[in-house]
């Protein structure tokens, strides 16, 4: 398990967008992307900060489902 990089709100929401999530909206300092499987959303709360700080990473990584590897250098 390797090194998470350092992302800015905006960064981290580009990669979720990648892997299909969508901006559905924002609030503040709070964007919440979202994504739908089958019956279920997932929806994930991202702070629109300069940098996310490490355990707010690992838990939006935990919360999107995707590999670690995609948040990896």
């Amino acid at each position: 398990m390797g090194r998470l990089k350092i992302f800015s709100g905006r960064q981290l929401c580009a990669v979720l967008e990648q892997h299909g999530f969508v901006n559905v909206r924002q609030r503040g300092s709070h964007i919440v992307m979202q994504k739908r499987e089958g019956e279920t959303t997932v929806t994930i709360p991202v702070p629109d900060h300069a940098e996310i700080k490490i355990g707010t990473l690992l838990s939006i990584v935990r919360q999107s489902g995707l590999p670690r590897a995609v948040f990896e250098p």
